[in-house]
């Protein structure tokens, strides 16, 4: 895609699931503790839970969590549930989304509230909420429930100033990333922050995977945002466009704005603020031609090289490097 041929590619021998191999039993016990805790004795949570957690996705934020804790040398069994915890946060974020959005795809299947309607995808999102709270219980600490509990009240805010910001095309690229990052890259902040708490570490090394994770997360949602406008449904796993059909300023549409001509920034002024695809294919034509798709990658490379070099407190072990080969991945992916 024309996309990543801005970016620069990945290890070639990065793998995802080598990462999680890495882990040893870690991984299979956060997969076995999201299922245990989904249950319920209502039938309706346990269809859309079990939907939505089983429809694909990365779980990048529980990968993070183990990650980070290993990287700090823990020795104990919290970061597990840790792990689940910010899983289930995340879900219950994109059940809301996708009713606020109304959006119809994702991770290339239906979305739940499509399938299960809207009541049901955002009252199964309340579930999880507080199942995750349930959780914060379990671990015991009380650092850890600040920390989250912070998470999400700033995730709300975050999606608060990102309604505000729909059909306004005078939002500035520093609105837009402070809605990124209280939005998405607040909850990979907590993650990894978290691992760091978890293990005793010292502030200055709590600071580190805080940052690293802040960084990382606002690197990961600008690519999102850029591949809005460089993908296929297929790659993408969601309707290309989905951004501007719903009237969200993201940056490739801000720098565009800046930069095109008084003609194509009508048209796009114009999309922002009506929201729809009418003049899609144009739109994009003029994003890749005002360098906003550049620009965007740059942006995104700035964020992770942060997030790399933000580790240097942590101790060098296996985990911290591939903390360094996610950040490279983040911004060298295509889906």
């Amino acid at each position: 895609m024309w996309l990543m041929e801005l970016v620069k590619p990945a290890s070639p021998s990065f793998d995802i699931e080598t990462v999680r191999a890495q882990l040893g039993d870690d991984w299979p016990a956060v997969n076995r503790e999201i299922m245990s805790n989904l249950s319920s004795d209502v039938a309706l949570v346990n269809s859309v839970a079990h939907y939505i957690i089983n429809s694909g996705g990365k779980r990048l934020r529980p990968l993070l969590v183990l990650l980070a804790a290993k990287a700090c040398g823990y020795q104990g069994d919290k970061h597990v549930l840790a792990a689940v915890i910010v899983e289930f946060i995340h879900t219950a974020t994109l059940l809301h989304d996708d009713v606020v959005d109304d959006s119809a795809l994702r991770r290339g299947q239906d979305t739940a509230n499509t399938v299960f309607g809207n009541q049901a995808s955002v009252l199964v999102g309340d579930f999880l909420y507080s199942r995750a709270f349930q959780l914060m219980v379990r671990v015991g600490q009380m650092r850890v429930m600040d920390v989250l509990a912070d998470a999400t009240n700033t995730i709300a805010e975050g999606e608060v100033l990102q309604l505000m910001n729909c059909n306004d095309p005078d939002t500035t690229e520093k609105q837009y990333l402070d809605v990124i990052q209280r939005k998405t890259a607040k909850l990979f902040e907590a993650g990894t922050l978290i691992g760091a708490i978890l293990a005793g570490q010292t502030r200055n090394v709590e600071d580190a995977l805080a940052d690293y994770g802040r960084k990382l997360g606002t690197a990961f949602q600008l690519v999102d945002d850029a591949l809005d406008y460089d993908s296929t449904s297929e790659q993408l796993g969601k309707n290309i466009g989905d951004d501007l059909a719903e009237g969200k300023p993201t940056l490739p549409l801000i720098h565009a704005l800046r930069h095109a001509p008084a003609e194509d920034q009508r048209m796009i002024r114009t999309a922002v603020e009506e929201g729809g695809l009418e003049n899609i294919d144009r739109i994009v034509t003029t994003i890749k031609s005002t360098g906003a798709l550049a620009y965007t990658a740059r942006r995104a490379q700035e964020f992770a090289g942060g997030a790399i070099d933000a580790l240097e407190p942590v101790p060098d072990s296996e985990y911290k490097e591939s903390l360094i080969a996610l950040a490279r991945f983040a911004v060298a992916r295509s889906y």
